[in-house]
């Protein structure tokens, strides 16, 4: 007997063979896109007309924790599960990463693999799931999850192998959409700190600033740039020199919050990017980072104690400035500013006002 007459199950079974299409035509669509937000805006849209069930879920493997996490969510609100993060082999997704194999479970209150965790935070009441892993290449990237399917031996005879299918499509697009990622954000680190670059800067910017407009949200940018930093690079050489900027890099980075992003912006100079953050805030950070860099120590593994100042001009949206170039051009204004009253200051936005520091 011919395998596929499970698959498909006579020739007249006119909504398999749509299901299938649907399907190839769906592949198609995943093949196109790009970026990670349009793919999954693109699964949660179509799987809905395919598969159909009230609740299911898609969640993916963070590549460096190896954590599994809810990429869409139907039946839930993403709000209420976008923070959760499962350890690896916890519940039936995680076992479903272990084995690489589907597991299929009628009742979860029988199955000792199932974790209560996700129902508690958000009140929802899981009683049967069918998990499909995702995999590219032999490794599992992530998971399907449908859940509460009301009739599961005609779900697994009608709609399993398209989930599958799909699990397959999916997984690919992923892959795809991530290393598409990765070749990008190398073009945006910069090679000597590792890390943002220019080319970041503007697109960053050329996209934040017309959201924080619209929200009628502060943001603030800081051009910070190392004081007499070339007799640093006279006295010990550009390689000491560019170790010295990587250290100071670091430094930096340990001052500001998980949304904030550096930018090494040339040479000596760096910028700072503070999302929602108004100009108290900024002037508070700038200080401690003013402080910070002036107590470090660089090169010490080479057997060296050199001390650093830089100055620092802030600016801020709406205050300052409504577009990208006017707030660069405000923040350097004002970083010249304060390397004209003798260095290792702090000055603030289109009046360059002085911050004291001390």
């Amino acid at each position: 007997m011919d395998q596929r007459a499970g698959f498909i199950d006579t020739p007249s079974d006119t909504g398999q063979v749509k299901r299938l299409m649907d399907c190839i035509a769906f592949s198609k669509v995943l093949a196109s896109i790009y970026d990670m937000e349009t793919l999954l805006t693109a699964i949660l849209e179509r799987i809905k007309t395919i598969i159909p069930a009230q609740n299911w879920s898609l969640l993916l493997i963070d590549p460096k924790t190896r954590e599994l996490s809810f990429a869409v969510v139907v039946g839930v609100a993403h709000e209420a599960v976008k923070d959760i993060r499962l350890g690896p082999g916890e519940g039936i997704a995680g076992a479903v990463v272990q084995t690489g194999q589907p597991i299929f479970i009628p009742d979860v209150n029988q199955d000792p693999r199932f974790c209560t965790r996700v129902d508690l935070l958000t009140g929802f009441e899981t009683k049967s799931i069918i998990a499909q892993p995702l995999i590219v290449r032999g490794e599992v990237i992530g998971v399907f999850e449908v859940v509460n399917v009301e009739d599961e031996r005609y779900f697994r005879e009608k709609y399993l192998p398209h989930l599958a299918i799909l699990a397959d499509y999916v997984a690919i697009a992923v892959d795809n959409v991530r290393n598409l990622q990765m070749l990008q954000a190398r073009t945006f680190i910069d090679e000597v700190t590792g890390f943002y670059n220019t080319r970041y800067l503007i697109q960053k910017l050329d996209r934040l600033i017309p959201q924080h407009r619209e929200r009628n949200e502060h943001f603030s940018l800081v051009f910070l740039d190392l004081d007499n930093f070339k007799t640093v690079v006279d006295q010990y050489g550009h390689l000491l020199g560019a170790e010295v900027l990587s250290e100071v890099a670091w430094v930096i980075h340990k001052e500001l919050g998980p949304d904030d992003s550096l930018v090494r912006y040339g040479g000596d100079e760096f910028i700072i990017l503070l999302p929602r953050r108004p100009q108290p805030e900024a002037i508070e950070i700038t200080r401690r980072l003013r402080h910070t860099l002036n107590d470090t120590a660089f090169l010490q593994d080479e057997g060296l104690q050199i001390k650093i100042t830089a100055s620092y001009g802030i600016a801020t949206l709406p205050e300052d400035a409504q577009d990208r170039e006017t707030l660069l051009f405000i923040a350097d204004r004002a970083l010249f500013g304060s390397k004209d009253r003798g260095r290792d200051r702090i000055m603030l936005g289109r009046d360059l006002v002085p911050v004291a520091v001390d």
